[in-house]
Formats: C-alpha cells, sequence, structure tokens
C-alpha cells in the first residue's frame, strides 16, 4: 500500500474555546490516493480541512503529520510551502481581475522567477485549455464550473504534494462536475495526494480509494472505496442518513 502522505491523529477542534468541531479525530491520506470524508450536515468534515491547512488549531493535543514531519504549529502559508493546497467550498477567484491575472497571483510565491512563472502557467493552460481560451476575460464572466477550474488551476501552480478540496461540485451543472470528479482520479493517478470533502457520495466514493464517515466531529466509520458497494455495512451506515442507496 502506498505510503502516508498526510495525516491527522487525535484532533480535537473548538470554536470560541468551547463549542466543541472535532473529538480526537484520526485521518490518513495516502500518497497518490483520494482520500473522501463524508458525513451528515455538521459532521465536522469542512473542520478536518481547515484543521489540516492551519486555518484551525487543536485545543487539546493532537498531530498533523506531512511526509513524516510534524506541521501542526506551522500557519497556512507555510503549510503552503510544504506543499499543501487549499480550495475551499466558497468562491476565491478576483472577479475584477483576468482569468491570468488570479493565476498570476498563485505564482506570487516566486514572483521573481520569470521561467518557472512561464512554464507554470503553460502547464495549467495545457491542462484546462479553456482558460487559455479565456485568459483576458475577467473571472467573474465565466461560469461556476470555469471559475472552479480556474480555482484547482491556481492551485496547482504551486505543484502542490496535496490539494485539500471542500466540495468542489457544489452548485456545479453536472457536465462541467464530471470533468472535476475525471480530473481529482487523473491527479491521484499521477501521484498526488487528495483529501476530498463532498456531499455528493455516491461520486466521492466513486473517485475515492479509501472512505472516512464522520459523524458529529468523531470517526464514525472508514474503508476502502469498495467496501461501500453492495450488501455492506458500511453501504447500510451510509444508507442510514442518505436518501438512496449506493450503487
Amino acid at each position: 500500500m502506498n505510503p502516508i502522505r498526510m495525516a491527522m491523529s487525535n484532533i480535537t477542534v473548538a470554536y470560541h474555546g468551547d463549542i466543541t468541531i472535532l473529538k480526537d479525530v484520526d485521518i490518513q491520506a495516502r500518497r497518490g490516493e483520494v482520500t473522501g470524508i463524508i458525513g451528515p450536515n455538521g459532521a465536522g468534515k469542512s473542520t478536518v480541512l481547515k484543521s489540516l491547512f492551519g486555518f484551525l488549531r487543536p485545543h487539546k493535543g493532537g498531530v498533523i503529520m506531512l511526509d513524516n514531519q510534524d506541521i501542526t504549529q506551522l500557519q497556512p502559508h507555510q503549510r503552503a510551502r510544504h506543499g499543501v493546497a487549499f480550495v475551499p467550498q466558497n468562491r476565491s477567484v478576483f472577479g475584477d481581475l483576468s482569468v491570468e491575472d488570479n493565476l498570476l497571483l498563485g505564482c506570487w510565491p516566486f514572483k521573481s522567477d520569470k521561467l518557472r512563472i512561464a512554464s507554470a502557467l503553460e502547464q495549467v493552460y495545457a491542462r484546462f485549455p479553456i482558460l487559455r481560451e479565456k485568459r483576458k476575460d475577467m473571472a467573474s464572466s465565466m461560469s461556476g464550473g470555469q471559475q472552479r477550474f480556474l480555482e484547482l488551476a491556481r492551485a496547482l501552480l504551486l505543484d502542490p504534494k496535496v490539494i485539500l478540496l471542500d466540495e468542489p461540485t457544489a452548485m456545479i451543472a453536472p457536465k462541467l462536475s464530471k470533468e472535476i470528479y475525471r480530473l481529482i482520479r487523473q491527479l491521484a493517478d499521477e501521484g498526488m495526494t487528495i483529501i476530498l470533502v463532498d456531499q455528493n457520495v455516491r461520486q466521492c466514493i466513486n473517485v475515492s480509494d479509501h472512505v472516512y464517515i464522520l459523524e458529529l466531529g468523531r470517526n464514525k466509520a472508514e474503508g476502502r472505496g469498495e467496501e461501500f458497494h453492495g450488501a455492506t455495512a458500511l453501504q447500510e451506515m451510509v444508507a442510514t442518513w442518505m436518501d438512496y442507496k449506493i450503487d
């Protein structure tokens, strides 16, 4: 099995000091795999990603590791330098800037290296032809799905080891959603580690190598993606809080 790339162990997170959102949560994400996180609303899924990126700090102990290095005390910008990228659920593009200017902002950490900037832009344009086509257009003129591609491209500019994705297809048309899931699978197959929070349980399970179920801020269950299909205990567990059966 692939080595563990990023992990959180025994993580408890509280808002305002006394509102506990996560309680002793453990997550392990392996190199070159998609790790899916599912659960009912309010389970703490997005809080896991914010904790992994450093927006939220553990309340009582706990450790976050990246390639056997303890990054628990690092700030988000420091984690980004170590190869962690975060694409939040809410739109993060600058609508009044062009597509290319949005991408150039993603190149800020190496802004003085013109050759690297040119190479990085060319790579994302090759992966996302629509962004090359619209590079001079205002980002706000693009559809929601196209803006999501822009956010993903901006994250890829730094050649991250890990990408944290929070509801990447929320409010996205089905056709573009399929392209996003296809990209997620492709990035993992290329060796990147993807940690995916998703309310689209069926698609999350289909694209994920390993799946965690959270409930009320705690680990409820976990298993390989294939274990969630068919008449299994995990499938039945998901069915208790979903309106449809997993195929």
